[in-house]
This record gives structure tokens, C-alpha cells and sequence, in this order.
């Protein structure tokens, strides 16, 4: 199967047999960028030696043993994705736009402290809620000429170089070639003959070249619902423990078409069209520290156990349509086929650790910074074929995130901004997949109630593949862009 790892381990528009789930889904289920109230967001996440913000719950829960008061939490969020592709020489642009809930949440907040008891733990606090912990949401329009291939190559070559039997394609009783293969059979655009004696699989491209377009959005997210519990021993020492229970919603539609040259013999165009739905819920636990040795440092770090997601379940749809010039004997010159399955998996995704550190310049601000480590090669599948997973090893590594911030207050005025760095999840030579992401934003604090507004900018560049097999290579280049806009409103009591 290693003719398959490039196919797999890029965000392609087609891999062949896949059935069994791939490393890009194993990707897109185990890379977080955490979103959260717009104060946690306006620093770029550099949080976790703060705390006293619901988002640190599902970071370092270490944070809401910080909390004094109890307090309630909800922040609405626009997201806007924008996607510019260079294929062959065209360059082409698309976005989408999405309103979301990036937090809601509950902190009760306990004085347990009696000068007269001797008790030196200080207050328990508990919390309940929801945080975001990343966006699905883009959009891609990739267009332009091809004269070398065609995605028809790749499914004719992959057939013959695993001399795959006829028959197991077109009746495929247990869809492993429900994806590619199977509806290519049914409209004609694979066929088999003989060629030198020997039965091949052929392609009705008799000409090279041709115009080939992708359309393809996403939409959906990840996010976890947290129930976490501190405490405050001394206002020197803060721990906190959550138990997550994240859940996946995933929806994915592609329209693929190729238009043939006018000089191909009798194929004018054929389309292919994905759909995709997963729904998945998960659960991981966290456990987190700060310390505060003076007053004007505090040094925080947290652990997250890999989140096992069991019962994933996806819905396929597969519908591909071919053209033709000439009639046949039925007088058909148009051929299409739809298949549709479901399957369910398990999957979990790597262990995550934190180190962070904040320099508390009272009263006028602070500023922070945090460490995020993440071996994506250890996200797993179960009850899939071997080979996926070794896929997963041999495409992706371990990752070292940085995230810095800043706020400085003005009376009830709080400006604020961040910048964070993910290093790409790649290994090296395979991809690029870097991000680069900046924040601002300022906060109103008036007695017991609180206003915040953020806006987060990110950008990284990505190789895309509509397919990738042996000499058969149709790459774009992605630049991704992308804008949050967050309101938290806030109460203490």
C-alpha cells in the first residue's frame, strides 16, 4: 500500500479504497485551534498560568481555581474562511461564513477559607459548559487545464497494478470499491481489454488533456462539553481537574468535472460528486496546576489524555455521470451511478501537554506565554485496516505550538493582543500546513459585569491534491485565510 501514503496523508479530493477511514480524517479530529470567550481569544489563547476564564477548562483546568466569585459566561462568534487556489497557471478564490456559539458556561465559585478554622484551602470551584475547539467551515474553487492526467488514470492504473478481478468491481458486495471504482465501472469510464494478451483495465481518454474543476465546502465543528472542578490552596498553589466530552459534527460536499478536449474520440465530460457526514462523540480527562511562588509570576502546565471516540459514524454518498458523443444501441449516450453506505469506527487522537507562564504587572497588565506539544503520528484507529494507521505514522509527527499575549487596563478598559505559532503536523518534505494566527481586541469590566470583543486573523499555505498515484499528480496550491469576530457577555454574582 505505499503507492497509497500521498494520496492519504494530503486533504485529496479522491483516494482510492476508502472504505476504511483515512489519515486525513485522523488529522482533522485530532488538530485543535481552541476557541473560547473573546478574552481567552483576544491573547491568541496564551491562558494557561491566568486562568479565572471558562475557556482554560478545557486547557489547563488548573485556571478556575483561580476564580473568587461564581460567574456565567456565553460568547456568539462569526467565523469567515476564505481559500485562494493556484492550479496550472488559474488562480481562483472562494469563502464561507458562518455565526456560532464559541462558549457558554457556568462557574460556581465556594469560600471555604475561616481564619479561626486554620484551613488553608482557600475556595472550590466548580464549572459546567461548552468551548469551541475548532471550525470546519471553508470553501474551495479550484479550476484549470490538465494535459498530462486525469483522475480516470489513477482508477484504470490502480485496478491493473492490483489485478483487482471485474466482477469484485461491479458487484462489490461489500462497498470497498463503492468510492471510485464501482461507479467508474457502471458509466463506462473503466472498462477492460485486451493488450498484448493480457487483460487490462482501459480509460476512455484517448487525447490527454482537459479542463478540470473542483468545488468543495465544509462545514461543522468540534466542541466539548466540560465539567471541571478546583480549588485554591493559599493563593499560592491552584489545581483543577476536567473531565471533556467533545463531539464532531462534519459535513463535506465536493462537484468534480472534468471537460475532455475536443479531440478525445468520444468521452465529452464526466462528473463526480462526494458527500460526507460524520457525527462522533468522544471523552477525554485534564489535569492542571498554577503557581504563583510571587505575586507577579505564575507558572502553569497541564496534561489532556487522548480523547477516545467511540461509534464514529460516517455517511458516504458517491454519484459519478458520464457523456458521451456517440449513441449506443439504446440510443444512451449519457451513463450515471449513485452509491450510498454507512460505517462505523473508533478513533483516538494523541495526548497533549502544556507549559505556560505569566508575568502579572499589577494593576496595570499582564503578559503570557504558552507551550502545546501534540504527536499527531499517534492518533489511531480501530476496527480499520493496519495499513491506515501505519499511514498515520508515516505522514504526520509531532507538533510544537507557541502562543504570547497581552492585556493592559485603562480603569474599566482593557486593551489586549496575541499572536500564535502551529507548526506544521507534517513531517518534513510532505506538506506545509503551518499556521500563523493574530488577535487584538479590548474588554469593558463594570462592577459585576463584564463586555469583551476580539477579532482573530489566521493565515497558512497547504498543497492540495485532487489525486496522487505514481506518476499521476494533479496538485493546487491553497492560501487559507481566516477571520473570528467574538462578543462575550458576562456576570459575576
Amino acid at each position: 500500500m505505499k503507492k497509497l501514503i500521498a494520496v492519504l496523508i494530503f486533504s485529496s479530493l479522491t483516494s482510492v479504497a476508502v472504505l476504511a477511514q483515512t489519515a486525513v480524517d485522523a488529522l482533522r479530529y485530532s488538530r485543535l485551534t481552541f476557541g473560547g470567550t473573546a478574552r481567552y481569544m483576544a491573547l491568541n489563547g496564551a491562558y494557561g498560568a491566568i486562568g479565572a476564564d471558562f475557556t482554560v477548562l478545557s486547557t489547563n483546568p488548573a485556571g478556575i481555581g483561580l476564580y473568587k466569585s461564581s460567574e456565567f459566561t456565553i460568547t456568539p462568534a462569526i467565523f469567515s474562511g476564505s481559500t485562494e487556489s493556484s492550479y496550472n497557471g488559474v488562480v481562483s478564490d472562494d469563502n464561507r461564513v458562518n455565526f456560532n456559539l464559541s462558549n457558554t458556561g457556568l462557574v460556581f465559585s465556594r469560600k471555604i477559607y475561616n481564619k479561626t478554622k486554620n484551613n488553608d484551602w482557600r475556595y472550590v470551584n466548580f464549572g459546567i459548559g461548552l468551548n469551541r475547539l475548532n471550525d470546519f467551515n471553508r470553501r474551495m474553487n479550484i479550476t484549470g487545464p490538465n494535459n498530462k492526467s486525469s483522475l480516470l488514470d489513477v482508477y484504470s492504473q490502480y485496478a491493473n497494478d492490483y489485478n483487482i478481478p471485474w466482477d469484485q468491481i461491479e458487484d462489490d458486495p461489500y462497498y470497498m470499491y463503492a468510492y471510485d471504482l464501482n461507479p467508474t465501472w457502471w458509466t463506462y469510464l473503466l472498462d477492460m481489454d485486451t493488450l498484448n494478451g493480457v487483460p487490462t483495465y482501459i480509460n476512455p481518454i484517448t487525447h490527454k488533456g482537459s479542463v478540470q474543476s473542483l468545488q468543495k465546502q465544509s462545514w461543522g465543528s468540534m466542541n466539548e462539553f466540560v465539567f471541571s472542578l478546583g480549588a485554591n490552596y493559599k493563593d499560592i498553589m491552584f489545581v483543577g481537574a476536567t473531565i471533556g466530552i467533545p463531539y464532531i459534527r462534519y459535513f463535506e460536499e465536493s462537484y468534480y468535472v472534468e471537460e475532455m478536449s475536443p479531440e478525445n474520440d468520444d468521452l465529452s465530460r464526466f462528473y463526480y460528486n462526494t458527500e460526507l457526514e460524520t457525527k462522533a462523540s468522544g471523552f477525554n480527562f485534564k489535569i492542571g496546576l498554577i503557581i504563583k511562588p510571587v505575586e507577579w509570576l505564575r507558572i502553569g502546565g497541564a496534561v489532556h489524555t487522548p480523547t477516545y471516540y467511540s461509534n464514529v459514524k460516517d455517511r458516504n454518498n458517491v454519484y459519478m455521470r458520464s457523456e458521451f458523443k456517440t449513441p449506443d444501441l439504446q440510443g444512451y449516450t449519457s451513463y450515471q451511478k449513485t452509491n450510498d453506505w454507512t460505517k462505523s469506527y473508533n478513533l483516538t487522537t494523541p495526548f497533549r501537554a502544556f507549559g505556560s507562564i505569566a508575568f502579572i504587572i499589577a494593576p496595570y497588565g499582564l503578559i503570557s506565554g504558552e507551550y502545546e506539544f501534540a504527536d499527531y503520528s499517534q492518533a489511531k484507529f480501530h476496527d480499520v485496516a493496519y495499513w491506515v494507521n501505519d499511514d498515520i505514522k508515516a505522514g504526520y509527527t509531532s507538533t510544537h505550538n507557541f502562543r504570547v499575549g497581552t492585556e493592559w487596563r485603562f480603569n474599566i478598559v482593557s486593551l489586549r493582543a496575541g499572536y500564535a505559532y502551529y507548526s506544521s503536523p507534517y513531517k518534513s518534505g510532505i506538506n506545509d500546513g503551518e499556521i500563523n494566527s493574530f488577535s487584538g481586541g479590548l474588554g469593558f469590566n463594570i462592577t459585576n459585569y463584564f463586555i469583551d470583543l476580539a477579532y482573530v486573523y489566521s493565515i497558512s499555505t497547504e498543497d492540495y491534491y485532487l489525486y496522487n498515484y505514481d506518476e499521476y499528480v494533479a496538485k493546487a496550491v491553497n492560501d487559507l485565510k481566516s477571520q473570528r469576530f467574538l462578543l462575550t457577555v458576562g456576570a459575576r454574582f
